[in-house]
């Protein structure tokens, strides 16, 4: 008996000092040696993640604007989305580090790569990805359980919500990123997937590339049965009531103008879900005031 107790324990210390492989969302082979324990995050979405993960406790750095969870504001900064300081993840010691596969930090994520650090560069697709990256860094973590714990309850809301929307009245959105310049989201963008998941048609899905630039022309042309708002700081924009001077536009005329926070569908993360919540909530008001 003692034997067995002796070869269950030794069978979990190697366990966690076992190496780990995992393919990232560009490709690449992400491997280290063992769990990893100090985590740096290059970009506030994958910070979410790795805490939501179960894994908060690995991470010693982070990037300027991880502010979710309230935990994240307290760790070390190591620069700004497009200027990373490399000496300052160095000097934090990661045996991991995740990141977004921005074009401006390009040349760190490689110079990291190439001193022997693993990095994980993740970019989702699609919105079950989210799940997927979730269980992917429990591994890399040796968070496991809960990583999978969490990807599993982020696919049955996932589900939910398609089965209470998806089969809705169509509602055509424009989904406003910014206003100056005016931007929006492609075929490409999570958001656009979001949109559809509630029974929503994006007018531009049609547009190349995650933030396409237009024309308020454009807008006009499209029509939109209503417009959503992004913004800052999570406070609905001034620059949203400004369709209010253009009374043609029927999200206008029926007062379908909204606002999410943007960090609720802009964060490729577990909360997309909330931002989700809320966005086909606003969709379903754009239905009832519909004429009958």
């Amino acid at each position: 008996m003692r034997l067995l107790v002796f070869a269950a324990l030794l069978a979990c210390a190697l366990g966690a000092r076992a190496a780990v492989n995992a393919r990232d969302d560009t490709g690449h082979l992400v491997r280290v040696p063992a769990p990893a324990k100090r985590v740096v995050s290059l970009a506030p979405n994958l910070t979410e993640l790795v805490f939501a993960a179960g894994a908060g406790d690995r991470v010693v750095g982070v990037i300027s604007g991880s502010d979710y969870p309230p935990a994240a504001r307290r760790l070390p900064r190591v620069g700004i989305e497009g200027a990373i300081d490399p000496e300052a993840v160095l000097a934090l010691r990661p045996d991991l580090v995740v990141a977004w596969p921005s074009a401006g930090d390009a040349r760190v994520l490689e110079r990291l790569a190439a001193l022997g650090i693993p990095v994980f560069r993740s970019e989702p697709r699609s919105l079950d990805d989210i799940a997927h990256t979730l269980e992917t860094l429990g591994r890399l973590t040796g968070r496991s359980a809960p990583a999978e714990a969490a990807a599993r309850d982020f696919r049955e809301r996932l589900a939910r919500l398609e089965r209470e929307y998806s089969g809705r009245a169509k509602v055509g959105v424009f989904y406003e990123v910014w206003d100056r310049p005016l931007m929006t989201v492609g075929a490409r963008d999570l958001i656009t997937q979001v949109i559809r998941l509630c029974g929503g048609e994006n007018v531009f899905a049609h547009l190349p590339g995650l933030a396409p630039q237009i024309d308020r022309e454009a807008v006009l042309r499209a029509d939109p049965e209503a417009i959503v708002a992004s913004g800052t700081n999570g406070k609905r924009p001034a620059w949203l009531d400004d369709w209010r001077a253009f009374p043609s536009l029927l999200a206008v005329q029926r007062d379908n103008l909204f606002f999410v926070p943007p960090d609720l569908l802009q964060r490729d993360t577990p909360r997309i879900l909330e931002g989700a919540d809320r966005l086909c909530a606003d969709l379903d008001a754009a239905r009832a005031r519909r004429p009958r």
